[in-house]
């Protein structure tokens, strides 16, 4: 075996998966083909993803795409990841106020990439400085200033976009900032994989991603979002190949994060 590498025989690899609505295609792949029971799978907040990976506490993960400078190695390994050609509903900007008015954003804990996205928009699109405040779980976005505005990533868009009177969708702002589509969190390993584990994870993966229908049936009532609203989001509003353009917009990303 060459040194560093994990053999897929020799043990199971450890899987940390996103824990939200966008990551079902994924998991009904894993799950539906028998793929899961050769791995241990665990979900995660995209922040946990990352810092399990960097911690070489599991050895794949689906993890925000500005945490892959945090890792010593990584090895993007899939075909597939969480992205998105304009509006995606689940990585918002909300306010009671203006978007003009905004003074002070505050930012999601639970993720990485969105909440550097919102920075680099701030400085290279929408030309304007802001007060930035990290939270930390328990904080209540829902009760912020009048000025205050709140970075929100995930399933709980669906309900607490209700709560604010003004809503920026962030992919939306960075297709238009860049003419590219956007991609949030790829398949990341800390290490070089084996290829035929890497064959098959893939397989798995484009099982879930053909069959959308299938995990819109499987998970309609599993969420805050289901039936047709479900079948929407997964196929107009998440576009899960990462092609050609995705890497580049990965790669714009990343020059831009430096800058900050």
């Amino acid at each position: 075996m060459v040194p560093g590498k994990i053999n897929y025989n020799d043990r199971k690899i450890r899987v940390s998966a996103v824990r939200y609505v966008n990551a079902y295609p994924f998991i009904f792949g894993l799950t539906e083909s028998g793929f899961y029971r050769k791995i241990i799978l665990e979900t995660d907040h995209p922040a946990e993803c990352a810092a399990k990976l960097a911690a070489g506490r599991v050895d794949i993960g689906l993890i925000p795409i500005a945490a892959l400078p945090m890792l010593k190695e990584y090895h993007i390994i899939t075909d597939f990841c969480l992205g998105a050609y304009g509006k995606v509903k689940t990585v918002l900007l909300l306010s009671n106020c203006p978007f003009e008015e905004i003074k002070t954003i505050n930012l999601d804990y639970r993720s990485l990439s969105s909440v550097t996205l919102a920075r680099i928009l701030a400085k290279n699109f929408w030309n304007r400085e802001y007060v930035w405040v990290n939270t930390t779980e328990g904080f209540d976005f829902t009760d912020i200033g009048e000025e205050h505005a709140a970075v929100l990533i995930g399933d709980q868009c669906f309900e607490l976009e209700k709560k604010f009177r003004y809503k920026t969708d962030l992919a939306e702002e960075w297709c238009k900032f860049s003419g590219l589509p956007f991609a949030f969190a790829c398949w990341t390993a800390n290490r070089n994989i084996d290829k035929s584990f890497l064959s098959d994870f893939n397989n798995s993966l484009r099982t879930g991603v053909n069959n959308i229908p299938a995990v819109v049936e499987k998970f309609g009532n599993a969420g805050l979002i289901s039936g047709d609203d479900l079948m929407k989001y997964l196929t107009v509003n998440i576009d899960y190949d990462l092609n050609e353009d995705k890497r580049k917009a990965i790669d714009l990303f990343l020059e831009l994060m430096k800058k900050l």
